[in-house]
Parts: structure tokens; C-alpha cells; sequence
């Protein structure tokens, strides 16, 4: 086990070379296409020991991979607006799922409970604190605001601003804006454990968030690493963002133990050393076996988990040569004949 592509959003990608990989290459994009086996080992450079296949909130872009000769892993991210992932994780041999609450879900008929992961938020080791930036503001909140598409945040931050003067609602660099925030906020749309938790923590700020699921108690301890309040709840967020407001040293606490929970236990480079000692469980088990097992039950893959979505893509993505890839693959036919796929189209 000593090379590896990832292939989709980076996440932790770039803290992977510090845990003894021998290479680690890896491909981002953002046209529309899609991968197979000979097109990723073209972009690698080298054929790969293991695959990593990362979310990026968008339709499919591997196909075929349920027929691949390495050791395959989904890394499910977002879960909460994409119920497909489930099925496509099948195909893979193990699987890294961000929201705690969810993982259950990826454990299914070919993939078994044992191959699926926690794997948390983080935050990037560049999320740090800047003591030269001063205070601006009393209250602030860095992220999208879309009233259509995010119709909760909207409420919640309208009804919250009409009662906090000192909330500070805009988009940016949030490592350049979250050290200016007394306390810092956060919403969370679909009650997932979003990466703005971790972001803020490791910036070293004060965090005042919804307490949600995904693990938010196991990982967290509420008033000391950060405050929680009722999801959707204007009232109680102003009531525990005042009271740190008048309590400015319990600001510089919370703000002082986040960034060490954080710098101990939830930057990329600690997701990064996980995935690795996963993956080489697995290695040390018989990866060949498993990847040959998986190989064998490839047509059942495709049946029973990934023609389903596979043909509802291929009615829903307006590109001629995706849909026909989508066609292609939920009938096992994608990639063969040459190896090309609609990735050079």
C-alpha cells in the first residue's frame, strides 16, 4: 500500500503525504464529466494501490469503480441533501462518512458496517488565530445566506439581527474575518455538523452554534469548547451570545480550550492519520481478497444498488455524452471497448 489518487473536493488530501505514503496524487474539477478506471490512471500518473472517490455535492463522477483492481473509498461529506450516497457507497470496499448520525445508513448489503467510518469535520491546519487583527465586531457570522435555498438561516439570522445590533452578517475569507468577531456564529441549515464549527474553533473563537447530532456530544463539551443553543432558536442564541458578551474572560476561555481540542484532536492531519491506519487494517487483513470479492459481485453492485440512481442521472444532467454514460454504466458497459469514457469529451 504505498500509492494513492484522490479524486474529487481536497478536505484532508494534502495532509495524507505526511503519513508515509509514497505518493499521493491528486485531481480536482469543475466541468461536468465523468471518470473510469483508465482515465484515473492516466490523471495519477501510476496505477494506484487505493482510490479515494471525495464528495463533491454533485452527481456522480466515478463509474465503474465497483470493477476496479484497487482497494476503493467513498468519502461522504454530504450526506443530508443527498440520499443516493448510500447506494453508491456499496460499491466501494470501505467508506469515510462525515455525519455520525448517518453512518448507519452507509452500512448496506455489499458494504459491510466494519468499512464504514466516522470521519468528522476538521479544521485545515491554515484555520489559525490572529492576534494582530482587532475586534470588530460584537457578533459575526461568515457563510451564505440564501433565503430561497436556505430558508431557516435567513429567518434565523433576520430575526437574531432585529434583536443583536452588534451581529455582523457577511461572506469572505472567514480566516481573515473570524479572528475580528467577539463571539462567533454559526447556523446550520439541515442540522448537520457543518465545517464552520471547526473552522471557528480553530481560529481560535469563541463559537456559539445549534447543538446538533452527528457526534456534536462526543466530540464537544458544551461551555467549554463552544456554547450550544436550541436549532432554530433566535431567542436562546441571543440569550447565551449576550450573556458572553458581558462576560468577556469567558469569551477568552471558550475561545483558549477550542483551539486546543481542536489542535489535539480535529485538524486535517489527524483525519489524515485515521484514513491511514483504516486503510492499513484493511492491507494487513487481505486487501486482496476483499477487492477480488467485491470484483465478484460487481453485477449484483449495479442491480440492486447503482442502476436506480444511475438512470435517474441520466434523465436529470442535460449533457448528451453524461447521459449516455450513465445509460452505459448501470448496464456494467462503461469504460469498456478501449477504456475511454466521456472524461476527454
Amino acid at each position: 500500500m504505498q500509492r494513492l489518487l484522490w479524486i474529487g473536493s481536497p478536505f484532508f488530501c494534502p495532509s495524507l503525504k505526511e503519513c508515509g505514503w509514497q505518493e499521493v496524487a491528486f485531481h480536482n474539477f469543475e466541468e461536468p464529466r465523468v471518470y473510469g478506471w483508465d482515465d484515473l490512471v492516466r490523471l495519477a500518473g501510476f496505477v494506484p494501490d487505493v482510490l479515494v472517490v471525495a464528495d463533491k455535492s454533485r452527481p456522480p463522477f466515478v463509474l465503474g469503480m465497483e470493477d476496479f483492481p484497487c482497494l476503493t473509498v467513498f468519502y461522504s461529506v454530504d450526506s443530508h441533501i443527498h440520499a443516493w450516497e448510500s447506494m453508491y457507497a456499496q460499491a466501494f470496499d470501505a467508506c469515510l462518512v462525515s455525519l455520525g448520525d448517518h453512518v448507519e445508513r452507509f452500512a448496506g448489503p455489499f458494504l459491510a458496517a466494519d468499512r464504514v467510518w466516522w470521519s468528522p469535520a476538521f479544521a485545515h491546519e491554515e484555520d489559525q488565530p490572529r492576534p494582530d487583527l482587532p475586534k470588530r465586531w460584537d457578533c459575526l457570522f461568515v457563510g451564505t445566506v440564501n433565503a430561497a435555498n436556505m430558508p431557516r438561516r435567513a429567518a434565523f439570522l433576520r430575526d437574531l439581527g432585529s434583536r443583536l445590533p452588534g451581529l455582523h452578517v457577511t461572506r469572505g475569507n472567514y480566516r481573515e474575518l473570524f479572528p475580528q468577531g467577539r463571539v462567533l456564529l454559526n447556523q446550520c441549515e439541515h442540522g448537520d455538523l457543518n465545517f464552520r464549527v471547526f473552522e471557528a474553533m480553530g481560529c481560535g473563537g469563541c463559537l456559539v452554534t445549534p447543538r446538533v447530532g452527528h457526534g456534536f456530544g462526543k466530540l464537544f463539551v458544551d461551555g467549554e469548547h463552544l456554547v450550544g443553543y436550541a436549532p432554530h432558536d433566535a431567542g436562546d442564541a441571543l440569550y447565551r451570545i449576550r450573556f458572553l458578551l458581558e462576560h468577556p474572560d469567558l469569551i477568552t476561555y471558550i475561545g483558549e480550550t477550542a483551539l486546543a481540542e481542536v489542535n489535539a484532536r480535529h485538524r486535517a492531519r489527524h483525519r489524515a492519520q485515521a484514513l491511514t491506519d483504516h486503510l492499513c487494517d484493511i492491507w494487513m487483513q487481505g486487501v486482496e481478497t476483499l477487492v477480488a470479492a467485491r470484483r465478484e459481485r460487481a453485477a449484483a453492485v449495479r442491480r440492486n444498488c447503482l442502476s436506480v440512481p444511475y438512470l435517474l442521472w441520466a434523465r436529470e444532467v442535460p449533457q448528451p455524452e453524461l447521459k449516455a454514460a450513465y445509460l452505459d454504466a448501470a448496464r456494467g458497459r462503461f469504460g469498456t471497448g478501449g477504456g475511454m469514457s466521456p472524461a476527454g469529451a
